[in-house]
């Protein structure tokens, strides 16, 4: 655990030379360790959120002109002392700056060190504190509103509520436990019931948000499938809008998978194109064939391209049955469409839930629309921009075992003593707890923040 009696010190931006670099100071003595070395005004004397100009010398020599941005406690983003100096960027300069403050009584700084600080020092809970993780992650629109929604404390506002109603009815059961001679009821059972009925509820909708949480966080696999000439690569090329794939009329060209982002209306979906499916001729192919079979099996998002001039209503049948698996979205894409005469989307029979379009991915025709339809494959009608949605594993197994918890109280209700009643809502508040810190173990601390960048 933290020892918040030190001082630490980072480079709060990247790594690398750049214009300017950022060097972050936090504790007791921050504003104390900086003005030693700082020439320009007393640091010591001046007031919270003011920038000072000045240089810092290593006794004569000067380091550099830098901008020394204070923040006194507890106004500050851990609710310590901060210093922040802006210097320029050269990787010398910061080196040189960092020891001198260490040399001075600071510490380096470990990974997540400073959010860690604001956590334990009540500025955050521990969800808004992984927030700021995903927040920094950040690669989308998406992902970055939805992140943004969590730091500013939705899903933990919501999830007191909760643990403030279970709390009530804890307490006035662990009351009837005092009075067990009695045999008195102090918490009515039919409200209990009826509680335990509407926190499931709601904890049930958070739990299936994870899908969508976690594609908004992470992107979307999405597997681009189908026998050799297909247009895979030219569907590749054309939703990208550049020439990615290598095209061919060679049957065979793609070899191994290939992978590109694609951003759709803020979500990223990553669009994988593998090998067409087919017997292989040699041994590098069936390697490639392999590893289309292993991509489509782990994929969030199918995209089955065929040929219309070629493929058979059998073939295609024979295919889909493959390759489409239950639970996985697929797309169908009917290819070069700009070819064919008549409509032979009649003669397919397709799984129910499962799209067609007619495309020519080579004109570039209907492109836009199979956009949309990836869109919405996704996300569907569920990102408004103002729901909770859960992004991050760790809360996810928590929620789902607080379930499990409210679950057992539900089927004890009417049947089991108020002691195992107490129990069972005693750790769904554990669990719900263990999601905004309510209930931390300095090993669950260590996991999460050590996986933060240093200097945040």
């Amino acid at each position: 655990m933290a020892n918040k009696e030190e001082t630490i010190v980072a480079l709060a931006t990247p790594n690398g030379t750049g214009a300017i670099g950022v060097i972050r100071l936090s504790g007791p003595d921050a504003i104390i360790i900086a003005n030693d070395v700082f020439k320009g005004k007393d640091l010591t004397k001046q007031a919270s959120h003011t920038l000072h100009y000045g240089s810092i010398t290593d006794g004569d020599f000067v380091l550099d002109e830098v901008v020394a941005s204070l923040f006194v406690a507890p106004r500050s983003y851990t609710r310590e002392n901060v210093v922040e100096v802006s210097c320029h960027g050269s990787s010398y300069i910061i080196e040189s700056i960092i020891k001198l403050f260490i040399k001075n009584g600071a510490r380096a700084a470990k990974p997540g060190e400073f959010t860690l600080r604001a956590f334990l020092n009540g500025q955050l809970d521990l969800s808004q504190a992984e927030a700021v993780a995903d927040l920094i992650a950040s690669n989308s629109k998406a992902s970055q509103q939805v992140a943004l929604q969590q730091l500013r404390g939705g899903f933990s506002n919501q999830l007191q509520q909760l643990r403030d109603q279970l709390v009530q009815f804890a307490s006035l059961i662990e009351l009837e436990l005092d009075f067990a001679e009695e045999d008195v009821e102090f918490a009515n059972r039919d409200q209990l019931k009826k509680l335990i009925h509407q926190i499931i509820k709601i904890i049930g909708s958070l739990i299936q948000s994870f899908e969508l949480g976690n594609a908004i966080k992470n992107g979307v696999n999405t597997v681009i499938a189908g026998r050799p000439n297909a247009g895979k690569s030219t569907l590749l090329n054309a939703l990208l809008n550049e020439e990615r794939a290598i095209v061919s009329h060679i049957p065979g060209t793609t070899r191994d998978t290939i992978e590109e982002v694609l951003n759709i209306k803020g979500i990223n979906f990553r669009l994988i194109d593998t090998a067409g499916i087919r017997e292989a001729t040699d041994a590098i192919e069936q390697v490639g064939v392999q590893r289309t079979m292993e991509k489509i099996s782990q994929t969030a998002l199918l995209l089955y391209v065929f040929d219309l001039n070629e493929l058979s209503p059998a073939d295609l049948a024979a295919d889909i049955s493959q390759l489409v698996k239950p639970g996985i979205p697929a797309i169908i894409v009917a290819n070069k469409a700009d070819l064919v005469y008549g409509n032979r989307s009649l003669d397919m029979r397709l799984p129910d839930g499962v799209e067609l379009i007619m495309i020519s991915a080579k004109e570039k025709q209907q492109i836009e629309e199979l956009k949309q339809i990836i869109y919405n494959s996704a996300v569907k009608d569920q990102l408004t921009g103002h729901e909770t949605l859960v992004t991050n594993i760790r809360h996810l197994e928590a929620l789902q075992k607080t379930e499990e918890a409210l679950l057992r109280v539900l089927d004890g209700i009417g049947s089991v003593t108020s002691d195992f009643l107490s129990m069972d809502i005693k750790q769904a508040l554990h669990y719900l707890g263990e999601i905004t810190g309510a209930v931390t173990t300095d090993d669950l601390l260590e996991n999460i923040f050590s996986k933060f960048c240093i200097g945040k």
